[in-house]
């Protein structure tokens, strides 16, 4: 957690972290500036200091509302930097970085570069910011990064943030449930009222809808019919209408407009009546679901036992798994879950070849065991998020339920 980042920094060698790139689809930034939306500039901050936002003196403003200490470009002398380089915005970006290093009184030494932008431009900004700062080393990370470590457990006001986004999940997926059930069937299609079939676009875009009416945004979500639901990643297609007993993999995972914390459940719906292969593979799933979460015991607990616990149990059903079949495509093909965040995919790995990962107070994570045929026309998943809370109980924060059949009056 944010409490974390300066022993992070001390363990990385780093003297102070800079992050660029603009607050949109910028977790790094989004993480240090408590979610405020600034376009360019800097967050700088020194090992065992505080961060500061160096900013265009039109967003001082809106960065204001992140709660830190705030400067202008103007602060830092932009105009005369950018007359010495000659109107060179590059050569003016490189002297502010300087500039930056000296005003926060930054120790020589290593530098950590973070954040989302234009890759041409950092790897041609790096080597310039080293040439003119003389004992100052500006790196990057591969791997689990320092922000990726304290991703992995959330704070108190993460934690809210993330509530919120998940109350608010839950009741767009009420609002879908209630939505196609008001239609009306006719033969194996689901029509609407001037008799046309209701398509997976219709759907989806009533989803967009409710999702910007509680101020969230859609990043992908999965909603995939029959075939395609044997495609863990399949995103459906559009112009395909609805029909009755197929099954349907309708995997959300949204966030706050222009970034924020995701929250990502899944739940497997077949309209009208579910086939009986298509319940045998559900009340299998399920079974999953609940072995996985007897298999937390608390937190300390390598993360694998959980995914080690569902590949006994899916194994012994007869399903190929990861570990059975490695590279199977149909079974169990994934691993039980991940971290989320601001990141849709984040640590703690729920994976059988992942050893290091320990579950902690503060993880978010989903369990979402799923099985896969497609060329049987079969896939079911169900997904939830949760806390390992202050107590060290897993607790859920996906509140919908979990019913494969979604009732339609028939014509």
């Amino acid at each position: 957690m944010k409490s974390d980042l300066n022993r992070l920094m001390a363990e990385r060698d780093l003297q102070a972290l800079f992050v660029t790139g603009d607050g949109h689809d910028n977790p790094p930034r989004a993480y240090l500036s408590n979610g405020a939306d600034i376009t360019g500039g800097l967050i700088i901050q020194k090992r065992g200091g505080a961060p500061v936002m160096i900013v265009n003196p039109m967003e001082i403003e809106e960065a204001a509302k992140s709660g830190l200490t705030v400067f202008s470009y103007n602060d830092l002398g932009y105009a005369e930097l950018l007359e010495k380089a000659e109107g060179s915005r590059s050569k003016a970006e490189v002297a502010l970085w300087g500039r930056c290093l000296e005003k926060f009184d930054i120790p020589a030494g290593k530098i950590g570069v973070y954040g989302t932008g234009s890759v041409n431009h950092v790897l041609a900004l790096v080597p310039l910011l080293e040439a003119g700062n003389p004992g100052y080393q500006f790196v990057g990370e591969m791997g689990m990064t320092l922000f990726d470590e304290a991703y992995t457990t959330k704070d108190a006001d993460e934690i809210r943030a993330i509530r919120q986004v998940a109350a608010a999940t839950s009741a767009v997926l009420e609002e879908t449930w209630t939505y196609i059930g008001g239609h009306r069937a006719q033969d194996d299609t689901v029509v609407k009222e001037d008799g046309a079939p209701l398509t997976i676009g219709d759907v989806k875009r009533f989803v967009r809808r409710a999702l910007l009416d509680r101020e969230l945004e859609d990043t992908g979500m999965i909603f995939a019919q029959g075939r395609d639901a044997g495609f863990p990643h399949s995103r459906g297609e559009n112009d395909m209408a609805l029909r009755l007993g197929q099954p349907i993999v309708f995997d959300l995972f949204p966030r706050p407009l222009g970034g924020g914390y995701h929250h990502d459940t899944t739940r497997t719906w077949c309209i009208g009546y579910a086939p009986d292969e298509v319940k045998q593979l559900y009340d299998q799933v399920m079974a999953a679901f609940q072995i996985a979460m007897d298999a937390y015991a608390e937190p300390g607990q390598p993360a694998h036992t959980l995914q080690d616990a569902v590949l006994d149990y899916f194994e012994s059903q007869g399903h190929p798994t990861p570990r059975s079949q490695p590279g199977t495509s149909v079974g169990y093909v994934h691993s039980l879950g991940h971290g989320v965040g601001l990141n849709i995919h984040e640590r703690p790995s729920l994976h059988h070849l992942v050893k290091t990962d320990i579950l902690q107070i503060g993880n978010m994570l989903t369990i979402e065991p799923g099985l896969y045929y497609p060329e049987r026309g079969l896939g079911v998943r169900e997904e939830d998020s949760f806390i390992i809370d202050e107590s060290g109980k897993l607790v859920s924060l996906t509140d919908f339920h979990k019913e494969l059949v979604l009732p339609i009056e028939s014509a």
